[in-house]
Protein backbone atom coordinates (compact mmCIF):
# COMPACT_ATOMS: atom_id res chain seq x y z
CA UNK A 1 0.00 0.00 0.00
CA UNK A 2 1.23 3.34 -0.67
CA UNK A 3 2.76 5.26 2.28
CA UNK A 4 0.04 8.37 3.04
CA UNK A 5 1.80 11.52 3.05
CA UNK A 6 1.59 13.71 5.85
CA UNK A 7 2.06 17.28 5.18
CA UNK A 8 1.71 19.21 2.07
CA UNK A 9 3.83 18.51 -0.53
CA UNK A 10 2.86 21.27 -2.83
CA UNK A 11 4.27 23.83 -0.93
CA UNK A 12 7.91 22.13 -0.84
CA UNK A 13 7.58 21.57 -4.86
CA UNK A 14 6.56 24.50 -6.06
CA UNK A 15 10.36 26.09 -4.80
CA UNK A 16 11.29 24.02 -7.38
CA UNK A 17 8.79 25.13 -10.12
CA UNK A 18 9.93 28.93 -9.22
CA UNK A 19 13.50 28.00 -9.47
CA UNK A 20 13.06 26.08 -13.04
CA UNK A 21 10.52 29.78 -14.16
CA UNK A 22 13.31 31.93 -13.20
CA UNK A 23 16.02 29.96 -14.37
CA UNK A 24 14.02 29.41 -18.21
CA UNK A 25 12.52 33.06 -18.31
CA UNK A 26 16.60 34.53 -18.05
CA UNK A 27 16.19 32.94 -22.14
CA UNK A 28 12.41 34.32 -23.15
CA UNK A 29 12.67 35.62 -26.67
CA UNK A 30 15.90 35.12 -27.45
CA UNK A 31 14.87 31.83 -29.85
CA UNK A 32 16.95 29.43 -27.97
CA UNK A 33 14.61 26.63 -27.01
CA UNK A 34 17.53 24.35 -25.83
CA UNK A 35 19.03 26.86 -23.66
CA UNK A 36 16.03 27.56 -21.47
CA UNK A 37 14.87 23.88 -21.13
CA UNK A 38 18.37 23.19 -19.98
CA UNK A 39 18.57 26.27 -17.49
CA UNK A 40 14.67 25.19 -16.20
CA UNK A 41 16.06 21.33 -15.68
CA UNK A 42 19.54 22.01 -14.13
CA UNK A 43 17.20 25.04 -11.57
CA UNK A 44 14.27 22.85 -10.69
CA UNK A 45 16.21 19.45 -10.37
CA UNK A 46 18.53 20.98 -8.08
CA UNK A 47 15.86 22.24 -5.62
CA UNK A 48 13.80 19.35 -6.06
CA UNK A 49 17.19 16.79 -4.61
CA UNK A 50 16.79 18.99 -1.62
CA UNK A 51 12.95 18.20 -0.83
CA UNK A 52 12.07 15.12 1.81
CA UNK A 53 11.11 12.83 -0.40
CA UNK A 54 12.15 9.85 -1.60
CA UNK A 55 10.53 10.48 -5.44
CA UNK A 56 10.92 8.13 -8.80
CA UNK A 57 10.72 10.32 -11.66
CA UNK A 58 7.70 8.62 -14.09
CA UNK A 59 6.77 11.16 -16.58
CA UNK A 60 9.90 13.98 -17.34
CA UNK A 61 12.45 14.57 -19.70
CA UNK A 62 12.74 11.09 -21.40
CA UNK A 63 14.57 7.82 -21.24
CA UNK A 64 18.14 7.91 -19.44
CA UNK A 65 19.84 7.78 -22.51
CA UNK A 66 18.26 10.70 -23.99
CA UNK A 67 18.07 12.77 -20.62
CA UNK A 68 21.14 13.31 -18.07
CA UNK A 69 18.70 15.00 -15.52
CA UNK A 70 14.78 14.51 -14.12
CA UNK A 71 15.01 11.10 -16.58
CA UNK A 72 12.28 8.65 -16.23
CA UNK A 73 13.11 6.27 -13.56
CA UNK A 74 15.28 8.36 -11.40
CA UNK A 75 15.33 8.96 -8.05
CA UNK A 76 15.15 12.40 -6.67
CA UNK A 77 15.29 14.25 -3.64
CA UNK A 78 16.81 13.24 -0.25
CA UNK A 79 16.03 9.71 0.71
CA UNK A 80 13.59 10.65 3.40
CA UNK A 81 9.91 9.56 3.01
CA UNK A 82 7.26 9.12 1.69
CA UNK A 83 8.01 7.55 -1.26
CA UNK A 84 6.17 9.26 -4.06
CA UNK A 85 5.83 9.14 -8.08
CA UNK A 86 7.20 12.38 -9.52
CA UNK A 87 5.82 13.76 -13.31
CA UNK A 88 7.84 16.87 -14.06
CA UNK A 89 7.64 19.10 -17.34
CA UNK A 90 10.29 21.71 -16.49
CA UNK A 91 8.69 23.63 -19.39
CA UNK A 92 5.66 23.78 -20.37
CA UNK A 93 5.60 25.74 -23.46
CA UNK A 94 9.65 25.29 -24.53
CA UNK A 95 9.02 27.01 -28.00
CA UNK A 96 6.40 29.45 -26.41
CA UNK A 97 9.11 30.29 -23.89
CA UNK A 98 11.93 31.11 -26.98
CA UNK A 99 10.06 33.07 -28.93
CA UNK A 100 8.39 34.91 -25.34
CA UNK A 101 4.99 34.04 -25.94
CA UNK A 102 2.07 33.65 -23.82
CA UNK A 103 1.12 30.27 -21.76
CA UNK A 104 4.90 28.82 -20.55
CA UNK A 105 4.92 26.94 -17.04
CA UNK A 106 6.97 24.61 -15.10
CA UNK A 107 5.14 22.02 -13.30
CA UNK A 108 5.70 19.43 -11.02
CA UNK A 109 3.53 16.70 -9.35
CA UNK A 110 3.20 14.32 -6.48
CA UNK A 111 1.61 11.00 -5.75
CA UNK A 112 1.95 8.01 -3.65
CA UNK A 113 4.12 5.67 -5.00
CA UNK A 114 2.77 3.32 -7.82
CA UNK A 115 -0.50 6.10 -8.46
CA UNK A 116 0.73 8.22 -11.30
CA UNK A 117 -0.36 6.71 -15.09
CA UNK A 118 2.41 5.47 -17.46
CA UNK A 119 1.39 5.43 -21.05
CA UNK A 120 2.24 1.70 -22.79
CA UNK A 121 5.77 2.37 -24.15
CA UNK A 122 5.76 3.75 -27.91
CA UNK A 123 2.65 5.43 -26.72
CA UNK A 124 3.26 9.48 -26.73
CA UNK A 125 -0.19 11.09 -28.13
CA UNK A 126 -3.56 10.95 -26.44
CA UNK A 127 -6.80 12.63 -27.10
CA UNK A 128 -8.08 14.79 -23.98
CA UNK A 129 -10.80 16.51 -23.15
CA UNK A 130 -11.91 18.33 -19.65
CA UNK A 131 -14.00 20.11 -17.82
CA UNK A 132 -14.06 21.92 -14.48
CA UNK A 133 -16.34 20.91 -11.12
CA UNK A 134 -19.25 22.42 -12.09
CA UNK A 135 -19.20 20.41 -15.52
CA UNK A 136 -17.96 16.75 -13.85
CA UNK A 137 -20.64 13.89 -16.04
CA UNK A 138 -21.54 16.20 -18.95
CA UNK A 139 -18.53 15.35 -20.93
CA UNK A 140 -18.52 12.31 -23.02
CA UNK A 141 -15.40 11.26 -25.44
CA UNK A 142 -16.97 8.92 -26.98
CA UNK A 143 -19.45 11.41 -28.97
CA UNK A 144 -18.75 13.59 -31.03
CA UNK A 145 -17.60 17.75 -30.96
CA UNK A 146 -20.56 19.10 -31.61
CA UNK A 147 -22.80 16.80 -29.25
CA UNK A 148 -19.67 17.87 -26.27
CA UNK A 149 -20.11 21.46 -26.88
CA UNK A 150 -24.16 21.41 -27.28
CA UNK A 151 -23.94 19.22 -23.74
CA UNK A 152 -21.58 21.56 -22.33
CA UNK A 153 -23.62 24.80 -23.36
CA UNK A 154 -27.00 23.36 -21.91
CA UNK A 155 -25.33 22.15 -18.42
CA UNK A 156 -24.09 26.01 -17.86
CA UNK A 157 -27.17 27.38 -19.37
CA UNK A 158 -25.77 28.94 -22.05
CA UNK A 159 -25.72 29.10 -26.32
CA UNK A 160 -22.85 27.22 -28.41
CA UNK A 161 -21.05 31.15 -28.61
CA UNK A 162 -20.46 31.43 -25.30
CA UNK A 163 -18.18 28.21 -25.29
CA UNK A 164 -14.54 28.84 -26.04
CA UNK A 165 -12.40 25.47 -26.75
CA UNK A 166 -8.75 25.89 -26.95
CA UNK A 167 -7.06 23.46 -29.22
CA UNK A 168 -3.07 23.22 -30.45
CA UNK A 169 -2.22 24.86 -33.75
CA UNK A 170 -1.31 21.36 -35.28
CA UNK A 171 -2.15 20.09 -38.70
CA UNK A 172 -4.23 16.67 -37.30
CA UNK A 173 -6.55 19.62 -35.42
CA UNK A 174 -7.69 21.17 -38.93
CA UNK A 175 -10.89 18.74 -39.24
CA UNK A 176 -11.86 19.57 -35.08
CA UNK A 177 -11.07 23.27 -35.46
CA UNK A 178 -13.99 22.74 -38.41
CA UNK A 179 -15.86 20.87 -36.22
CA UNK A 180 -15.49 23.19 -33.51
CA UNK A 181 -17.26 26.29 -35.43
CA UNK A 182 -19.78 24.27 -36.79
CA UNK A 183 -20.76 23.55 -33.10
CA UNK A 184 -20.99 27.69 -33.00
CA UNK A 185 -18.56 27.67 -29.91
CA UNK A 186 -15.67 29.75 -29.98
CA UNK A 187 -12.38 28.58 -30.65
CA UNK A 188 -8.61 29.91 -29.04
CA UNK A 189 -6.06 28.53 -31.21
CA UNK A 190 -2.59 27.83 -29.29
CA UNK A 191 0.82 26.67 -30.59
CA UNK A 192 1.78 24.44 -27.08
CA UNK A 193 1.19 24.62 -23.94
CA UNK A 194 -1.47 21.97 -23.52
CA UNK A 195 -1.01 21.81 -19.52
CA UNK A 196 -2.00 24.67 -18.83
CA UNK A 197 -4.89 24.80 -21.08
CA UNK A 198 -6.47 21.99 -19.65
CA UNK A 199 -5.86 23.56 -16.42
CA UNK A 200 -7.33 26.32 -17.28
CA UNK A 201 -10.16 24.79 -19.22
CA UNK A 202 -11.41 23.09 -15.59
CA UNK A 203 -10.09 25.99 -13.69
CA UNK A 204 -13.39 28.68 -12.54
CA UNK A 205 -12.69 32.23 -13.93
CA UNK A 206 -10.95 31.97 -17.03
CA UNK A 207 -11.31 32.82 -20.61
CA UNK A 208 -11.77 29.34 -21.70
CA UNK A 209 -13.97 26.38 -21.13
CA UNK A 210 -13.30 22.90 -22.36
CA UNK A 211 -9.84 21.64 -24.22
CA UNK A 212 -10.28 19.92 -27.33
CA UNK A 213 -7.15 17.93 -29.23
CA UNK A 214 -4.24 15.76 -29.50
CA UNK A 215 -1.28 16.46 -27.26
CA UNK A 216 1.04 14.64 -25.39
CA UNK A 217 0.47 11.66 -22.87
CA UNK A 218 2.82 13.03 -20.41
CA UNK A 219 1.10 15.78 -20.10
CA UNK A 220 -2.26 14.52 -19.84
CA UNK A 221 -1.10 13.07 -17.00
CA UNK A 222 0.58 16.09 -15.27
CA UNK A 223 -2.83 18.05 -16.27
CA UNK A 224 -4.85 15.27 -14.57
CA UNK A 225 -2.95 15.63 -11.22
CA UNK A 226 -4.19 19.44 -10.96
CA UNK A 227 -7.64 18.75 -12.06
CA UNK A 228 -8.29 15.91 -9.90
CA UNK A 229 -7.43 18.91 -7.04
CA UNK A 230 -9.58 20.87 -8.34
CA UNK A 231 -12.65 18.19 -8.76
CA UNK A 232 -12.63 18.24 -12.01
CA UNK A 233 -13.36 15.67 -15.05
CA UNK A 234 -10.42 14.67 -17.45
CA UNK A 235 -11.45 11.72 -20.28
CA UNK A 236 -8.15 10.51 -22.73
CA UNK A 237 -8.23 7.82 -24.93
CA UNK A 238 -4.22 6.77 -26.44
CA UNK A 239 -3.81 7.98 -30.05
CA UNK A 240 -1.80 5.61 -32.10
CA UNK A 241 0.30 8.02 -34.85
CA UNK A 242 0.60 5.20 -36.84
CA UNK A 243 -0.07 1.51 -37.78
CA UNK A 244 3.46 0.88 -36.39
CA UNK A 245 2.41 2.18 -32.57
CA UNK A 246 -0.96 1.05 -33.03
CA UNK A 247 0.39 -2.76 -33.70
CA UNK A 248 3.13 -2.44 -31.05
CA UNK A 249 0.26 -1.13 -28.07
CA UNK A 250 -2.32 -4.28 -29.02
CA UNK A 251 0.99 -6.71 -28.70
CA UNK A 252 0.81 -5.53 -24.94
CA UNK A 253 -2.61 -6.38 -24.56
CA UNK A 254 -3.76 -2.67 -24.26
CA UNK A 255 -7.06 -1.64 -25.62
CA UNK A 256 -6.11 1.60 -26.96
CA UNK A 257 -10.37 2.58 -27.10
CA UNK A 258 -10.38 2.75 -23.44
CA UNK A 259 -11.34 5.62 -21.73
CA UNK A 260 -9.11 7.11 -19.34
CA UNK A 261 -10.16 9.10 -16.73
CA UNK A 262 -9.02 11.48 -14.01
CA UNK A 263 -9.13 8.72 -11.72
CA UNK A 264 -6.98 6.00 -14.12
CA UNK A 265 -4.52 8.48 -14.39
CA UNK A 266 -4.42 9.70 -10.46
CA UNK A 267 -5.10 6.26 -8.73
CA UNK A 268 -4.73 8.65 -5.43
CA UNK A 269 -6.52 12.09 -3.84
CA UNK A 270 -3.13 12.50 -2.13
CA UNK A 271 -1.65 14.61 -5.06
CA UNK A 272 0.22 17.23 -5.29
CA UNK A 273 0.37 20.11 -8.50
CA UNK A 274 2.64 22.93 -8.13
CA UNK A 275 3.06 25.01 -11.22
CA UNK A 276 4.89 28.66 -12.01
CA UNK A 277 4.56 30.90 -14.98
CA UNK A 278 7.15 31.51 -17.32
CA UNK A 279 5.40 33.97 -19.74
CA UNK A 280 1.81 35.85 -19.00
CA UNK A 281 -0.58 32.90 -19.60
CA UNK A 282 -4.52 32.44 -19.19
CA UNK A 283 -3.32 30.44 -15.73
CA UNK A 284 -0.92 32.60 -14.26
CA UNK A 285 1.47 35.62 -14.61
CA UNK A 286 5.01 34.86 -15.93
CA UNK A 287 8.34 35.86 -14.21
CA UNK A 288 8.72 39.27 -13.91
CA UNK A 289 12.21 40.65 -13.57
CA UNK A 290 13.23 44.36 -11.42
CA UNK A 291 16.71 45.65 -10.78
CA UNK A 292 17.55 43.64 -7.68
CA UNK A 293 15.16 40.49 -8.12
CA UNK A 294 12.28 39.06 -9.67
CA UNK A 295 8.69 38.01 -8.94
CA UNK A 296 6.91 34.78 -9.65
CA UNK A 297 3.34 33.67 -9.83
CA UNK A 298 2.16 30.31 -8.95
CA UNK A 299 -0.25 27.46 -8.54
CA UNK A 300 0.36 24.74 -5.93
CA UNK A 301 -2.83 22.24 -5.29
CA UNK A 302 -3.33 19.39 -2.94
CA UNK A 303 -5.99 16.70 -3.78
CA UNK A 304 -7.18 15.39 -0.41
CA UNK A 305 -8.22 18.61 1.03
CA UNK A 306 -9.16 20.33 -2.67
CA UNK A 307 -6.71 23.28 -1.55
CA UNK A 308 -5.70 25.94 -4.32
CA UNK A 309 -3.26 28.30 -3.51
CA UNK A 310 -1.99 30.85 -5.74
CA UNK A 311 1.35 32.45 -4.82
CA UNK A 312 3.03 35.64 -5.77
CA UNK A 313 6.62 35.25 -4.48
CA UNK A 314 9.57 37.95 -4.63
CA UNK A 315 12.90 36.86 -4.91
CA UNK A 316 16.02 39.00 -3.45
CA UNK A 317 19.33 38.15 -5.49
CA UNK A 318 21.51 39.47 -2.39
CA UNK A 319 19.69 37.39 -0.18
CA UNK A 320 19.54 34.23 -2.70
CA UNK A 321 23.20 35.01 -3.04
CA UNK A 322 23.96 34.79 0.31
CA UNK A 323 22.36 31.30 1.07
CA UNK A 324 23.60 30.44 -2.34
CA UNK A 325 27.50 30.73 -1.48
CA UNK A 326 27.22 27.98 0.63
CA UNK A 327 24.20 25.84 -1.08
CA UNK A 328 26.44 26.40 -4.56
CA UNK A 329 23.67 26.10 -6.49
CA UNK A 330 24.57 25.30 -10.30
CA UNK A 331 22.98 28.14 -12.03
CA UNK A 332 23.07 31.45 -13.69
CA UNK A 333 21.16 33.09 -10.93
CA UNK A 334 21.08 31.87 -7.27
CA UNK A 335 18.16 29.90 -6.25
CA UNK A 336 18.82 27.35 -3.82
CA UNK A 337 16.42 28.88 -1.42
CA UNK A 338 13.50 29.73 -3.72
Amino acid sequence: MADEITRNLGMELVRATEAGALAAARWMGRGDKNAADGAAVNALRHVLGSVDMHGVVVIGEGEKDEAPMLYIGEEIGNGHSPDVDIAVDPIDGTRLTALGLPGAIAVVAAAPCGTLYGAPPGIYYMEKLAVGPDAVGVIDITQSIKWNIQALARHKGCAPSDITAIILDRPRHAAMIGEIREAGARVKIIGDGDVAAAIAAATPDTAVDIPIGIGGAPEAVLAAAAIRCIGGEMQCRLYPRNEQERWQVEGLGVDIHQVLRTEDLVRSDDVYFAATGITDGDLVRGVQFYSDGATTHSLIMRGKTGTVRRMEAHHRWKKLAMYSSLAAAPVEVPLASV
